[in-house]
């Protein structure tokens, strides 16, 4: 995509899911990419490839002076970043039981952990007078589900903050959107289903009928999706949510029509 070969991004989460395949885009790019994650990087024979074009850093963005160390190393190691890609997610799924530990477990990596490496980078991002930077959110950030009130309420909240972001540094040439996927078969998406008793095909069925692909996401659709936000063949956009669902907001409008007929 025009405008990325040679960028320095910083990609939060992305040692699995949507921020591996992201991570795998922009290399495809020609970005470096700095990784922030708080599990290892699998670096498995499969994506040797990357080695040359990352950086990786084990890192816990709860902790602010992790990141602010992290940050300062990839900027040694990579030069400063000009694209940021907030990933990094915690799930928990709760309604009004919620604890207060859940509460402040999910807010400390999904809100303020995107905050504070928000905060770190975009300094960085000054010194090559404007990038772009991506929250990921999710259709939970527009709709209510059944015991999502934790999950929904962070994801409502980073679509919060890209709003103001991207007027606080609009002026400085950087702009902040969201990108928001529905169901995506990730690692954390397995996991959910083998929980529940459920064979992945089984899942892929009954979540495909959600979406009225009749599908579920694969990651690297979703990495295209940020990879075109950071691009500059979206540089009169900003501020702005991309839905990434197959159809999933809309299949919800769709029965609720039914109701009514």
């Amino acid at each position: 995509m025009k405008g990325l070969k040679d960028k320095r991004a910083i990609v939060t989460g992305g040692s699995t899911g949507i921020g591996l395949a992201t991570v795998i885009r922009l290399v495809q790019e020609e970005c470096k990419v700095g990784i922030l994650d708080f599990n290892p990087f699998p670096m498995t024979e499969e994506i040797a490839w990357l080695a040359p074009h990352i950086h990786f850093v084990q890192c816990d963005i709860t902790i602010d002076d992790e990141i602010k160390n992290a940050v300062k190393e990839i900027n040694e190691k990579i030069g400063p970043p000009s694209l940021l890609v907030n990933n990094a997610v915690s799930f928990i799924f709760k309604g009004v039981d919620a604890s207060v530990e859940e509460m402040d477990m999910i807010c400390q990596t999904n809100i303020r952990g995107t905050s504070r490496v928000t905060h770190h980078v975009v300094p960085y991002i000054r010194q090559n007078m404007g990038g772009s930077i991506v929250n990921i959110s999710s259709v939970s950030g527009f709709v209510g589900q059944e015991n999502f009130a934790t999950y929904t309420a962070t994801k409502f909240a980073l679509r919060g903050l890209v709003k103001a972001w991207a007027v606080d540094l609009a002026k400085e040439n950087i702009r902040v959107n969201t990108v928001c996927p529905a169901c995506v078969q990730t690692e954390g998406f397995v996991r959910a289903i083998k929980k529940m008793g459920m064979t992945i095909k089984q899942a892929q069925i009954n979540y495909g009928k959600t979406h009225l692909l009749n599908r579920i996401a694969q990651p690297a659709e979703i990495a295209a999706a940020v990879a075109f936000l950071l691009s500059d063949e979206a540089s009169f956009i900003t501020g702005s949510d991309l839905i990434v669902d197959g159809g999933y907001l809309a299949a919800i409008e769709k029965d609720i029509e039914k109701a009514f007929d």
